[in-house]
């Protein structure tokens, strides 16, 4: 099989429209179908089928599809292997929680398309830390963020870049904020307002609550952190999340912090990448570049403080 219809297949099984994947590959659809016929020829068995009007992938198309990404990943790490100068090329996949891309990132992107302004820089969001870890094993990301407590990595190389403080925040006339000081036991009648599912602060906060036995009635689950600070400032409930995402808006008066007394177990920004990824000049930059990034915002903190 040739690179052409595993790039194909890629954005196919991406877009699921032979029509949108054609204009963005610049090709006619018809070498689209052809291309796509080819290969499932080739593997012999149908790795797409149509619902009504819909382009679904078949169970092979889905196992397929792991493969494909691998293939073409290595076929470029070759021939930047191979051809020197390609070595200041390419493409490099970050995975990143909304929190990381929006409030960390875009300094250290800044400074990296700098050094390296023909490197191709791909973000796949990483909603849950498992997810990030479980692509970097698979080969489906060069590098990730994780914010999550220290963890052995296993088949992953990974180094803490920060400590985050957690933030328990409401709007700047919520009743909790007349306490000195407060507890899970005070929280069971608050609506929280949650990030999804499998997010480390998520996960350690509902574990606490259980531990104290305290069992919120109401939840509602955001997928973004931006529509979770809004709703909190609207009066709609209370949320916990990283202090760089509430910085601002405390400071603004927008938000409030309670005076919490049940914190929660301590929770690190960290940089992952496979024990095996060949640390190519600009992974190896963008490493170096990120730590920089952190040593400088560290240090600015302990002036501050």
């Amino acid at each position: 099989m040739e690179n052409k219809q595993l790039i194909t297949f890629q954005v196919a099984s991406e877009t699921l429209n032979f029509t949108q994947t054609a204009k963005r590959l610049n090709f006619a659809q018809s070498s689209i179908t052809a291309q796509i016929k080819s290969l499932e020829a080739e593997l012999g068995t149908p790795l797409f089928e149509r619902l009504g009007k819909r382009l679904v992938l078949t169970e092979a198309g889905r196992k397929f599809q792991l493969y494909a990404n691998k293939m073409i990943k290595l076929n470029e790490e070759a021939r930047m292997a191979i051809g020197g100068k390609n070595e200041l090329s390419g493409t490099l996949i970050i995975g990143a929680q909304e929190s990381q891309c929006t409030y960390r990132l875009p300094p250290i992107l800044l400074e990296f398309r700098r050094q390296y302004p023909d490197v191709k820089v791909v973000f796949k969001p990483a909603h849950s830390d498992g997810i990030a870890r479980r692509e970097l094993q698979e080969g489906l990301l060069d590098i990730a963020f994780i914010m999550d407590t220290s963890k052995p990595g296993d088949a992953l190389q990974i180094e803490c870049l920060i400590q985050e403080k957690i933030k328990l925040i409401v709007s700047p006339d919520h009743h909790l904020l007349a306490k000195s000081e407060v507890h899970f036991t005070d929280l069971e009648e608050e609506t929280f307002l949650l990030t999804e599912s499998g997010c480390s602060y998520r996960t350690l906060l509902e574990n606490s609550l259980r531990a104290a036995e305290v069992y919120p009635s109401n939840k509602f689950e955001f997928g973004s952190i931006e529509a979770i600070k809004q709703c909190v400032i609207a009066g709609l409930g209370i949320a916990v999340l990283p202090e760089m995402a509430v910085e601002a808006d405390i400071k603004a008066g927008k938000l409030k912090e309670l005076a919490w007394a049940d914190t929660l177990s301590p929770i690190f920004t960290q940089i992952a990448w496979h024990k095996d990824k060949r640390m190519t000049p600009p992974l190896q930059a963008f490493i170096e570049i990120t730590q920089e990034s952190f040593k400088a915002r560290k240090g600015r903190n302990e002036i501050q403080f």
